[in-house]
């Protein structure tokens, strides 16, 4: 993947995934962004060892959302999955939940890191060891 490759899935919403006033519950749409973010380490190539036999794994540190229009029974939604690395031990991945017509329904910003599995302790160059096990990042 690029600079300029921009990662999304498709997702049905579901019913059993509703609130009592019939759209999607809050905590969903934190799900949602997580299928498209485990779906973009397996198309980047982390779908092999390569994390697991460099002893290290992504951690989700911080989540926020901004819900912007509700999604009901039926919707299909197209969920982005945007990578930003700058300095430090953590990066980020953002995701926008879009229904079909490209009404945007919600924002999810989300900071990660990449965790030495021994020291159980986060990686200082988290692009560097992602790049070591073979993914394919921006």
């Amino acid at each position: 993947m690029t600079d300029q490759d921009s990662f999304s899935t498709r997702i049905k919403v579901r019913h059993y995934e509703l609130d009592t006033l019939g759209h999607l519950n809050h905590s969903v749409y934190h799900l949602y962004a997580e299928v498209a973010r485990l779906e973009w380490f397996e198309h980047a190539g982390g779908g092999g060892n390569g994390l697991r036999d460099a002893g290290a794994a992504p951690v989700l540190l911080e989540s926020n959302i901004r819900f912007r229009r509700e999604l009901r029974a039926g919707d299909e939604v197209d969920v982005s999955c945007d990578v930003t690395f700058g300095e430090g031990k953590t990066f980020r991945m953002n995701s926008d939940i879009r229904k079909i017509d490209g009404t945007l329904a919600a924002e999810i910003t989300c900071t990660i890191g990449v965790m030495d599995l021994t020291l159980r302790k986060l990686v200082a160059d988290p692009r560097g060891v992602l790049e070591q096990a073979g993914l394919a990042v921006p």
